[in-house]
Formats: structure tokens, sequence, C-alpha cells
């Protein structure tokens, strides 16, 4: 199998504008992100896929490879999509922009169940962790999952899934970690299929996926990742880098 990293890198954001070319102990954030995913070594080639010249110029200014984006997206799927169209590539890893301390063990996890998959029952595949803290739980910018007996998702929500209506019956919370790997077709069909009522409801682009019958594998771990999405996140991990 051909395995490549795509890392869709958006200028703008809404909490954080510019974030990616914020300084992060003399490299910008989307450099350092790039550079990890490189360093893991899991993958044939890794690209960048931006609407920007500036992370365009970044990236391929210190060897990188970038792809611009022709069109505007509503998700990073779509972008991601557009770019690998005509690329001769099996499976897609989906690299958030905003995490410069990426690492092999996670990207290894959610690569591994490929492997075996050789009837192509798994359209993608992604991670999840437990979480038993009542406030991560009920947080709605933690995203949920619910899955079946052989781990691939049924639901995503924000929302408390399932609802304790019952206590005391085992029941496990997880919540999504939004580490993607995708084989191509799954891409291309996502990219070609229409935003319906429930990925507009939440706002969650996985949903798309299970609302057209894809199969998303999920993958436990205790992986945590260290996104950027605030000022005080950029000083803590400016902070964390000064440490290592």
């Amino acid at each position: 199998m051909k395995i490549i990293a795509v890392i869709p890198a958006r200028y703008a954001s809404t909490r954080f504008p510019a974030k990616l070319m914020q300084d992060l102990g003399g490299k910008t954030v989307i450099l350092r992100t790039y550079e990890a995913a490189v360093s893991t070594n899991l993958f044939d080639d890794v690209f960048v896929v931006t609407d920007s010249d500036l992370i365009f110029e970044e990236i391929v200014s210190n060897g990188g490879k970038a792809i611009m984006s022709i069109k505007e997206h509503e998700s990073g799927s779509d972008r991601i999509a557009e770019a690998i169209a005509d690329l001769d590539v099996d499976i897609v890893v989906n690299v958030q922009g905003d995490e410069p301390f990426t690492e092999a063990e996670p990207l290894a996890q959610v690569l591994s169940v490929f492997e075996n998959d050789t009837d192509k029952k798994i359209d993608l595949a992604s991670l999840m962790r437990e979480i038993t803290n009542e406030d991560e739980i009920n947080n709605p910018n933690h995203v949920k999952v619910v899955v079946d007996q052989s781990q691939f998702a049924l639901y995503f929500s924000r929302s408390v899934i399932p609802y304790p209506r019952e206590k005391n019956v085992g029941v496990r919370y997880f919540q999504h970690i939004g580490i993607y790997a995708f084989r191509k077709q799954a891409l291309l069909d996502f990219y070609s299929l229409p935003m319906k009522s429930l990925e507009a409801s939440e706002k969650l682009e996985q949903l798309r996926y299970l609302e057209f019958g894809k199969r998303i594998k999920m993958v436990e771990t205790t992986h945590v990742g260290i996104g950027i999405d605030t000022e005080e996140d950029l000083d803590r991990a400016r902070a964390m880098l000064r440490d290592i």
C-alpha cells in the first residue's frame, strides 16, 4: 500500500487567526507539524494542502511539499480530497496542522487496521480515548463516539452519548480523537456527496461518512493530542518545547 500524510492548513482561524504561522521555538507551527509528520517515517510522502500563499511558501522554502487548494472548502476532508484526486495512493492520513507534537504511535495505531483488511471492509479509521471526567463527558467541544462490538462507529455527537438514563450498567464514554486514515475512494466519494442534516446539525464532517454508509473503524488509544487553538495553547506549546 502506498500511504501518504496530508496536512490541511487554512490561514484563517475563527478563534486564533494565522495560528499556523505563529513562531514556535524559531519555526512556525505549520513547519513544525510538517517536520513531525515526516520524522515518523510512516509515510511514502507528506504534503501540506493550503489556501494560503504564505503557508505554501513557508513549506516549500524549507524543502517541504505543498499543494495549493483550488476551491474554498467546508471541511478538511473536502480540501484533502481535491488535493489527492490525481495522486497514486491507497491510504491517506489526515494530520492536523495545529499539532506540532505529532507522534508516530497514534498514527501507526490508526494505520494498523488496514494491514489485514483484504476485503476492504474499512473505509476509514480513527482514534478514540476513554473519558471518565464528568466535565469532559458533558463538554460539547469534546466529540463523543459510540461503537458496535467490532469497534465500528455507530454515531458521533457533541452531546452525551449514550444518555445515562440507567446508572451503573458499565457504560464507557469515548472521546473522538481527530486523526483519520482514509481509503482514497472514501475521500473521493465524500467530496461528491452533499452535506445532510446530521452533519449540518452537529457540525461534524465524519457524520457524512456514516449517513452515506461508509464504515469507520475506531481504535482505542491513550493518546491525547496537543493542538493549538488559542494563544494560551501556543504559550503552553512554547513551554513544552523549552522542556524537551
